[in-house]
This record gives C-alpha cells, sequence and structure tokens, in this order.
C-alpha cells in the first residue's frame, strides 16, 4: 500500500519523519513524498526532500498531512484544500500530525468528526472549523479513517498507534522498541494538554 506524504514549504521535519521512521518498518508499505508541483521542498528547520508532484489519477492508500508554519497560509488557499479533500476522499485512510489537522479540518471532511492537534496552536486550529469535535487532551483521536495527532512528537505515538490497528499492539511494541522509542500508548491523555495534569508549561514558539 502507499503512503503519499504531502509536503509544503515551512512543514514540520518531525512531523514527517518520526512518522515515517515508523513507516518504513513495514515491507508492506510504500513511501512517496509529495508536493504540489514537485521538486525539492523545505522545511521549517531548512531540511529540503525531493517530491513528486500529485497525481490524483487512481489515488488511494494512506495520505499523511503535516504541520508547520506552513499550514497558517495554506488553510485560506481554497485550490489546495480541494486538492486535500480529493486526496482523502480517495485514501483508504488519513494521518494528520500537529496543525496539519487544520488542513483537514478547512475540507469540511471532519465536521461532526472528532479530531486533535497540537495543544499549543489548539485555539487557532479550533478557529479554522468549529464544527469539528476537538478533543483538547487526546494525544490521538481516531475516527473513522481519520487519525489526528497533537504536536510534532505526537505523530510517531499516533503511527505507532495506527501500526497497532493494522498490524497488532506486539508489532508496533516491537516497532517501537527497536527505534529506541518509548510509545506513549495511551491516546486519550497527552501531557500538553492543559487538561491534564502534567501539562507542559513552559512558552514555545507555536507551530
Amino acid at each position: 500500500m502507499d503512503v503519499n506524504i504531502i509536503l509544503f514549504p515551512d512543514f514540520e521535519t518531525l512531523d514527517v519523519f518520526g512518522p515515517v521512521e515508523m513507516l518504513g518498518h513495514l515491507e508492506e508499505y510504500h513511501l512517496n513524498f509529495l508536493s504540489i508541483k514537485g521538486g525539492l521542498i523545505k522545511s521549517r528547520q531548512n531540511l529540503e526532500v525531493m517530491t513528486k508532484p500529485i497525481d490524483t489519477k487512481n489515488y488511494s492508500g494512506i495520505l499523511v498531512l503535516p504541520g508547520g508554519q506552513g499550514t497558517r497560509t495554506l488553510v485560506e488557499d481554497l485550490g489546495f484544500i480541494e486538492l486535500i479533500k480529493q486526496l482523502a476522499q480517495a485514501s483508504d485512510y488519513c494521518l494528520t500530525v500537529c496543525t496539519g489537522s487544520a488542513l483537514l479540518a478547512r475540507t469540511n471532511l471532519l465536521n461532526g468528526r472528532k479530531a486533535t492537534s497540537n495543544k499549543k496552536a489548539f485555539a487557532w486550529v479550533e478557529s479554522v472549523n468549529p464544527q469539528v469535535k476537538w478533543v483538547s487532551a487526546a494525544r490521538w483521536v481516531v475516527d473513522g479513517i481519520y487519525y489526528t495527532s497533537s504536536g510534532v512528537s505526537a505523530g510517531m505515538d499516533m503511527t505507532l498507534g495506527f501500526i497497532a490497528d493494522r498490524f497488532g499492539t506486539g508489532k508496533a511494541r516491537a516497532i517501537a522498541d527497536s527505534t529506541e522509542y518509548q510509545w506513549s500508548e495511551d491516546k486519550d491523555k497527552d501531557p500538553f494538554s492543559k487538561n491534564n495534569e502534567n501539562s507542559n508549561k513552559t512558552p514555545v514558539k507555536s507551530v
């Protein structure tokens, strides 16, 4: 199955390569890096990634939408949002990391569904589409084919959760062990949420 990762200028690097590290352990999946026009796309951290242009024909598999500063302008790009909507509707599953859920929410495909996002940008994401049932305390949320996660590193937790749903918890734990990653298996509790006692209150730059 194809894993189609959509990149755009100023995407958050770990939003992409955290999940890619986990998904790359599965022979069943083939990773594709895509963008609107193809070519080199630079992340917020100045990492350049070579991408192929998006082709909506015969599109299926798993759609991955990262977050980052680039989402702030893209939520107002109606052409881009319509393209994302088409891709999401054609996909078997759609995974968003951080403020990538704002892009998906803008398509209205999440209307009436539960979703989450980066807690440090939560108010902005909520404002993009109030018709989504935003869950402020969750590390990641599953509603139908849609998986949405909290900020940055939460993408790895969500991806392992996705792998557990598809291949079993044992497989997800084995991948976490092989990468020496401490998987937060409780999707309903994000330690960075104000609704949880261990909320991280250290101010950081918004994503």
